[in-house]
């Protein structure tokens, strides 16, 4: 397997929130304990409802928030501190393509000219090597040098997340924090832009942080998924492997909701009530209250994620209790 481009190690982020202009202040752990690691040229997946702390972990990865505790490494070095040249230096070889096409883009600028924004921030090249290399990027998304003239408002929604691809590559980055890049497009827009990020990521040797509730999407990209419940990983395992036989209860509610040829309806899972308020954490297993299955120490015990065979790791009492006895 290939080198890790980037490794996450036990990060944590917290933030205050008062309910109300004189009620307490109340910490709402958004992401707690996370640990990933993405090989060199590989995508993993990372996948949950909203709120589970998809985009905040995104966010952490890429240097946009310090963690509250643990540590991002960015090919082997500690990410450096914002605003430093070495902080710079790591950005502009990783880069974020977000969920809003219209909202990452500024309305009264032609698209060409925000392309050429990143080259201009980070001095890279001459002014005419710097307009070629527009040029060279919209014929990557395949565009044409006469979208770069237009406005963000005269393209369709499936050509400004080719703008905004176009954009991020700009600077030759070596890794894509991809958050929700196509949920707001047209299903059939949304396996164009997905084809052409594969294509683009074996072509450039891109490693991809893929984050999506979408598992149709995820498993098509993906090599390895991970799972997220109200902030911590609950589930990670290869694509193939991890939708063939997830583990976790929550995952095998999540894969049971994902429409796949030949499942019948009938065997969904349908999880009881709303994930609870990251504020008001449940002691114990946070699924806990909804999982079908939960005995007497879910609800007292917080699971650790542990091996269960192969790269396959779970969070879960009934899973990792199972493994331990068949290993004994």
């Amino acid at each position: 397997m290939s080198a890790p481009l980037v490794e996450v190690s036990t990060i944590s982020r917290s933030y205050s929130m008062r309910s109300g202009m004189f009620g307490r202040a109340t910490a709402v752990h958004a992401v707690d304990g996370v640990s990933l690691t993405i090989a060199r040229g590989q995508t993993l997946g990372l996948v949950g409802e909203s709120g589970s702390g998809k985009s905040t972990t995104g966010r952490i990865v890429l240097g946009l928030e310090p963690p509250d505790r643990g540590e991002v490494r960015f090919d082997g070095k500690p990410m450096a501190a914002p605003g430093t040249a070495a902080w710079r230096a790591q950005r502009a070889r990783m880069q974020m393509i977000f969920q809003d096409p219209l909202g990452a883009l500024d309305r009264r600028l032609p698209v060409a000219t925000q392309i050429r924004e990143p080259l201009d921030i980070h001095g890279l090249g001459t002014p005419a090597e710097r307009a070629e290399r527009v040029r060279e990027l919209l014929r990557a998304v395949e565009l044409t040098p006469a979208h770069g003239v237009r406005y963000p408002g005269a393209l369709s929604g499936g050509q400004r997340q080719r703008i905004v691809l176009a954009r991020a590559l700009a600077t030759k980055p070596d890794f894509l924090v991809c958050d929700e890049p196509v949920s707001a497009l047209d299903v059939s827009i949304q396996a164009q832009v997905v084809n052409l990020l594969a294509d683009l990521q074996a072509q450039l040797g891109l490693t991809l942080l893929f984050i999506s509730h979408d598992l149709r999407v995820v498993r098509q990209i993906s090599n390895v998924v991970a799972v997220m419940y109200l902030g911590r990983i609950v589930e990670i395992g290869s694509a193939d492997d991890l939708f063939a036989r997830p583990e976790h209860p929550y995952t095998q509610a999540l894969v049971s909701a994902s429409p796949a040829p030949g499942r019948r309806s009938a065997g969904r899972i349908v999880l009881s009530g709303d994930p609870p308020n990251p504020a008001a954490r449940p002691k114990g297993c946070a699924f806990h209250p909804r999982c079908p299955r939960a005995i007497a120490r879910c609800a007292s015990e917080v699971p650790a994620l542990e091996a269960v065979g192969g790269n396959r790791q779970v969070a879960c009492h009934l899973v990792t209790g199972a493994a331990t006895r068949d290993a004994a």
